[in-house]
């Protein structure tokens, strides 16, 4: 039982450098000559180290040599010997120096590139997730952790087995040397570079165990950092005075993780200090040893020289392997992150169909029903409509009635748990994604307020055609915006927000107009979606743009979520939802004819005009 534990640990320990291998070919796909350079200059400062240490103790052999000497006439010559190792060693350590900074400068350049790299390959992973993984807090730390540090670990990690390389190198030409002494002094130097492996080993797995716990705390950090510091949130951060409050917080998470960070940082110096005096102890020990064999007449002034700097730098340079090994357990553990993010498992949509079975039908829900992921409440229960061809359908409810979760199965941002959503006689899961959101325009209430031009946040509406300049206009004029763009210092090229110099900010309502005329953007759309669209604007432009809507849209099917019913009742039919399900459905004559919950909602807010 035991040796199976034992087994079960080891197998353990040596999976976690799974990922070495595939950090090599990472960093070999973003550059290979590079990586090549790299490869050849680890190689020569490798081999470099004992060929000096070897030249330095024929310099010392050749100089007491010469000094023995009486005669003038071979003073020259054994004068000469000594030189020309001078010169050979000065060579080997330029050599040396060249490929230990040629090493730094392949290093920096492959940061960069690899650290690009991995960052595309996040992103491009982030792509093709579906929405409620990032609604999901437990994979956002997981998508948190692999962005954090991942970027650098893959370089670090190939550094670490580069060096090792180097490292192993000099260690088998150090070992070479020292056999000539004794082979006990080769286990000396072994064993007294043990202890720092032990303690980077452990310490390694301490920290990371630390770091993947506490990636919630480090998000809460950022994002009160972002509520002190961003424009969008220092109006209220001031207003209601709560800058002390966050400010407090943020301090209280700060020395929540610099607390756990001390005391790791501390038991690893203290711990690393009183391991060290072990390998100082060895050290000196061997020192003793080789002094008294010098002494003794047993080996030559050179070779004591010699065995001394190949025994330090040897301690030195085992203790960095062991050091690097331990590091590439700590890189892989990261890596692990990266790993673990980059292969989540992601449902591709299966459905290829570019068109319907039935283009008069228009869009069914079929009692659809759905739960959003981690909740035990369905957000929609057996909801079922019909929309024809050039119908508009307002749909009613309080905050959380799931007004804007019927939008999402719409657009396929979900999958119904139950039920069917038809498009032209077809299940919106057969048709090829791409095609079926082409073919739809969508205002969310809470629209994204691109940091761009005008243009460009109007152009986002229709990627194919984001510089198109021309559809930047009609789109602008069907949204209603045109007017109040012509005002700005550069018309479409205004840059907009204060994020960058020379930012214009906007009013809400003309926010709203951007991003109604960013729906427009998508002329071949025959379905408009619009989440409270003028929520921010003020009934007379409301009336405006609803008349002006309703013109522009006779072809179109449109879905339009308001909590104003003057906008509402311009519908053709209204459904009213209350916790997920369908109460009442109409058009507001009938609704109002019948009394019911529609009728209550209008006449509780015509009073508030009277």
């Amino acid at each position: 039982m035991k040796n199976k534990k034992k087994r079960n640990a080891l197998r353990q320990s040596l999976a976690v450098f799974r990922y070495s291998g595939r950090a090599i070919g990472l960093v070999w796909n973003t550059s290979r000559s590079l990586t090549i350079i790299l490869a050849t200059l680890t190689l020569m400062a490798g081999l470099l180290p004992a060929a000096i240490a070897y030249i330095g103790k024929l310099i010392v052999d050749a100089v007491v040599l010469a000094s023995q000497v009486e005669s003038q006439s071979h003073n020259f010559v054994n004068i000469y010997r000594p030189l020309l190792y001078v010169g050979l060693e000065a060579i080997a350590v330029a050599l040396l120096a060249g490929s230990q900074r040629g090493l730094s400068v392949c290093q920096s350049l492959l940061r960069v590139l690899l650290g690009q790299r991995v960052n595309v390959l996040i992103l491009e992973k982030a792509l093709t997730l579906d929405l409620w993984q990032f609604e999901d807090s437990e994979f956002y730390d997981k998508l948190t952790n692999a962005r954090r540090e991942a970027s650098i670990r893959p370089l670090s990690l190939v550094n670490r087995t580069f060096g090792l390389v180097q490292n192993a190198l000099s260690l088998v030409t150090y070992g070479v040397l020292l056999v000539n002494l004794s082979i006990w002094s080769v286990v000396v130097l072994v064993i007294a570079a043990m202890p720092a492996f032990i303690a980077e080993t452990k310490f390694a797995g301490e920290a990371f165990r630390l770091f993947s716990w506490r990636a919630p705390e480090t998000r809460q950090q950022h994002y009160i950092e972002n509520l002190l510091a961003r424009e969008d949130y220092v109006t209220e951060v001031k207003l209601y005075q709560i800058g002390e409050m966050l400010l407090g917080r943020y301090h209280q998470l700060f020395d929540q993780l610099y607390g756990e960070d001390r005391d790791l940082t501390m038991r690893r110096g203290l711990w690393g200090y009183l391991l060290s005096l072990v390998s100082t102890a060895a050290f000196y020990l061997a020192y003793a040893w080789i002094v008294v064999e010098t002494v003794m007449g047993r080996i030559s002034l050179g070779d004591m020289t010699m065995y001394l700097t190949v025994f330090r730098q040897g301690q030195s340079t085992f203790s960095n392997a062991l050091t690097s090994i331990g590091g590439m357990y700590e890189d892989n553990l990261y890596l692990s992150n990266l790993y673990d993010f980059l292969e989540e498992e992601v449902v591709q949509p299966w459905g290829e169909a570019t068109r319907g079975l039935n283009p008069q039908d228009g869009i069914r829900f079929i009692d659809v029903t759905f739960t959003y992921p981690g909740s035990s409440k369905p957000a929609l229960r057996n909801i079922s409509l019909h929309l024809k061809p050039g119908e508009k359908l307002a749909i009613v409810g309080e905050n959380g009635s799931g007004k804007t979760t019927l939008i999402k199965l719409l657009t396929r941002l979900y999958t119904p748990d139950s039920g069917r959503i038809l498009l032209d006689g077809l299940d919106l899961q057969e048709w090829d994604v791409d095609a079926l959101r082409r073919r739809i325009g969508v205002i969310f209430q809470n629209f994204v307020r691109y940091q761009f031009t005008v243009g460009e946040n109007i152009g986002v509406g229709d990627v194919e055609h984001l510089e198109d300049q021309n559809r930047w206009r009609v789109a602008a004029e069907k949204g209603m915006a045109q007017p109040f763009i012509e005002q700005l210092p550069q018309s479409f090229q205004t840059q907009l927000g204060r994020w960058f110099k020379g930012g214009q900010e906007l009013s809400g309502g003309q926010w709203q107009k951007i991003a109604l005329s960013r729906a427009f953007m998508r002329s071949q759309a025959d379905i408009l979606v619009l989440d409270e669209p003028t929520s921010a604007m003020d009934a007379q432009a409301e009336f405006d743009i609803f008349n002006h809507f309703r013109t522009l849209t006779r072809k179109q099917m449109v879905f339009l979520i308001s909590h104003r019913f003057s906008t509402v009742r311009m519908a053709d039919k209204i459904v009213v939802i209350e916790a997920g399900e369908v109460v009442e459905q109409g058009t507001h004559e009938e609704l109002l004819a019948a009394g019911g919950r529609y009728a209550k909602l209008f006449l509780l807010q015509a009073a508030g005009y009277k």
